[in-house]
């Protein structure tokens, strides 16, 4: 028994002693990198502990309030893991009404954020829609006065979380969450440019087509090689179309643009009016949304989405905003009854007050990190991993980790604000925890990449 005891203190010494370098080693590269001329006007936080005990191994700015960009992305997945369960699927579905008036074609909206999406097989928009086809077709139903579509508690908060810039709003990466999605709520724009300097840039076409939505280009060709310096602008005012600002190279044919679509249920509803018509007509192309839920609803189809744990495995890899805000207001819906962002926010920092995190360390806008107003800590962002680690739905939430610098690790990038969060096992088998925030940095977001990788480089 005493050799026993006295193995394991050297080990506990040993391992000791590994902290106290890599923490002196860490602290030494911190110092450094806070000199760097790119930080002259930033402000930087690192938070290291050990996966194993909590232990904080080094420490700095770990309680200063920072933009997050992505990296809230681990928050946002760990609470869904939590509060909804790694088997959590949402359901969209289709009936048929009948009424005094005839038949109504009824869509049961679910705010599903992956209807349509072409990242799964059972997802893609050709099989949704054949699908329904299919189904109507087999209703024996020849006439539609109209198709309404039912977002049972999700019309009661803007689609937009208020923190959101303008400037975002309008392209692929800035679509809101909608009680009904399509497509991710994604277009392209396909461009066409002439061949001088300043000539007008014209729109092709846009995949899929727009239903009632055009985009105006006021859009011009600049140099060769000056890549896609465009941006799509929301609608404003009631309008019902986009602008294309900004400039593509000279001599394009086929540029392509992604934007976010305005009007997804429509979107959706048209398109199903477009494909059944050879088999059932819905009268004027009628489409009724955000209408109260009904009863003695004939339904025909009914689609699944995928499990809760594949949605997160792509909201972390590929940084997906529209799953974020999905994900928040449907956390709402199921603890408040209510899917609106705010209540999102709210249940979600008093999910992790309750395990201990100040409120103080969340001040949220959004659950993507899209907002530049979202300020938490390094802290906070580490001590959620930690609770994560110790979860059974862990093993899915860390499959979702993307890997940077051969670390498996969540990145975050909005303008000046660069971060990284996540895990990493050394060459000597410890087991680190971590998040590195730098904001308000210059020059370079590439170079100011490669400094931070010098100072994690530390931890293997």
């Amino acid at each position: 028994m005493k050799k026993r005891n006295g193995l394991l203190l050297l080990l506990l010494m040993l391992g000791n002693a590994v902290l106290a370098q890599v923490s002196t080693k860490l602290a030494a590269a911190m110092e450094e990198f806070n000199k760097d001329e790119q930080l002259k006007y930033a402000t930087a936080a690192l938070h290291v502990v050990d996966a194993v005990t909590g232990k904080t191994v080094y420490t700095h700015n770990a309680y200063k309030g920072l933009a997050t960009a992505s990296t809230l992305k681990v928050i946002t997945a760990a609470t869904a893991f939590d509060i909804l369960g790694k088997d959590y699927t949402y359901q969209t579905k289709v009936g048929i009404i009948s009424t005094h008036s005839g038949h109504h074609l009824y869509i049961q909206a679910s705010g599903d954020p992956t209807f349509g999406s072409w990242r799964w097989k059972e997802t893609k928009d050709s099989l949704i829609l054949g699908r329904i086809k299919e189904a109507v077709r087999a209703s024996g139903v020849k006439s539609f006065e109209s198709v309404m579509i039912n977002t049972t508690d999700w019309e009661a908060d803007d689609d937009i979380p208020g923190g959101w810039i303008w400037e975002d709003i309008g392209q692929y990466y800035g679509a809101g969450a909608q009680g009904l999605n399509w497509r991710e709520n994604q277009f392209d724009v396909i461009l066409k440019s002439g061949p001088r300097i300043g000539d007008a840039v014209t729109i092709v076409k846009t995949i899929p087509y727009l239903y009632d939505y055009t985009i105006v280009s006021k859009a011009s060709a600049a140099g060769k090689g000056t890549g896609d310096r465009s941006a799509l602008y929301y609608p404003s005012k009631g309008k019902r179309y986009s602008e294309l600002r900004g400039t593509i190279p000279l001599g394009e044919n086929n540029f392509t643009v992604s934007g976010s679509i305005y009007d997804p249920a429509g979107q959706f509803a048209k398109t199903v009016i477009d494909v059944i018509k050879d088999i059932a007509i819905v009268k004027n192309n009628k489409v009724e949304v955000n209408i109260p839920e009904q009863e003695n609803v004939n339904w025909i189809y009914t689609h699944t989405s995928p499990q809760l744990s594949e949605i997160i495995y792509w909201f972390l890899r590929k940084s997906i905003n529209l799953y974020g805000e999905a994900l928040l207001r449907t956390i709402a819906l199921k603890v408040k009854g209510k899917a609106s962002t705010s209540e999102g926010i709210e249940v979600l920092q008093q999910h992790w007050v309750d395990k201990g995190i100040d409120k103080e360390e969340l001040h949220l806008y959004d659950g993507s990190g899209l907002s530049p107003q979202n300020r938490v800590t390094a802290h906070a962002e580490v001590m959620v991993l930690k609770y994560a680690k110790e979860r059974p739905w862990f093993k899915e939430f860390y499959e979702g980790m993307p890997v940077y610098n051969d670390m498996k690790m969540k990145s975050g990038t909005i303008n000046r604000v660069k971060g990284f969060a996540g895990y990493h096992q050394s060459k000597a088998g410890k087991e680190y925890i971590f998040a590195i925030l730098v904001n308000n940095y210059s020059k370079s977001a590439t170079t100011l990449v490669r400094k931070m990788y010098r100072v994690l480089d530390h931890l293997k």
